[in-house]
């Protein structure tokens, strides 16, 4: 019996794909991987955009568009319209990434703050469920999301978990999916394998984020969603569960999560 993957979060619209995006893109059917969620962020809107028409001509993708954190600046005097607009396509399942990066600090942490919270209200208003992106910024996203998001009904994914154990049960309790990526495959990574044995199955997610964080043994390379098969054989080595078993829970939650 045939495998089939999810890779539920991947940037295919960025411009490293330029010269070879179908052709990465039939490696991903090759592996087995039907259904992609592509996700635009930028400093305009264009990358969102191309997200969408690529879902559109591509069976089993669909698309997520926001404000990145790292772009946080650029849209302080905006009134995210444009979102608005984009996020009305029949493909576009939620408002992602979003949240807070303090590692790069690329924009204030204020600017950050603030248009985190503008596009919690915005995805409450359009009933539609939120991709966070998190790095060093765990309390104030704890703080934020309780104050503005809890309650919602709308549901979350934390994409490319890096957190504590408590940050990943603090989500879980309202509601959020677990993502798993290429680094949970690094050497080094042993504390996020811990974390995900303990994730009830009915809550991972995996991802490869391409064209970042490669997993073992493609490390250093640009990453694409075939890779995401390495992704799901860590994760169930860690697990002690069988990878096929795995594939079809991962899957399941995904189409549960956006109701397709």
């Amino acid at each position: 019996m045939a495998q089939f993957f999810v890779d539920s979060h991947c940037h295919l619209a960025d411009p490293e794909f330029d010269s070879d995006r179908d052709e990465v893109i039939a490696r991903a059917k090759a592996a087995g991987v039907w259904q992609l969620l592509l996700i635009g962020t930028g400093v305009d809107y264009a990358e969102i955009g191309a997200a969408l028409r690529l879902a559109e001509r591509t069976v089993g993708a669909y698309a997520a568009g926001g404000i990145h954190p790292h772009d946080a600046k650029q849209f302080l005097k905006s009134d995210l319209g444009e979102l608005r607009k984009l996020a009305d396509h029949k493909k576009f399942l939620a408002l992602g990434e979003i949240g807070l990066d303090y590692h790069y600090d690329h924009s204030p942490r204020d600017a950050q703050r603030e248009i985190l919270i503008r596009q919690l209200a915005l995805a409450q208003e359009l009933r539609l469920p939120i991709v966070i992106h998190c790095r060093e910024a765990w309390a104030d996203l704890r703080e934020i999301v309780r104050e503005h998001w809890v309650g919602a009904a709308v549901g979350g994914i934390l994409h490319c978990f890096t957190g504590s154990r408590e940050d990943a049960f603090t989500f879980l309790d309202w509601g959020f999916m677990v993502s798993f990526a290429g680094n949970a495959t690094f050497k080094n990574a042993e504390h996020l394998r811990e974390i995900a044995r303990q994730i009830p199955r009915e809550r991972v997610l995996i991802e490869t984020d391409s064209p970042y964080l490669a997993p073992a043994p493609y490390r250093g390379k640009r990453n694409e969603p075939a890779y995401v098969r390495e992704i799901l054989r860590v994760l169930a080595e860690a697990r002690g569960e069988e990878e096929a078993a795995l594939a079809e829970r991962v899957t399941e939650n995904f189409r549960q999560f956006f109701r397709l």
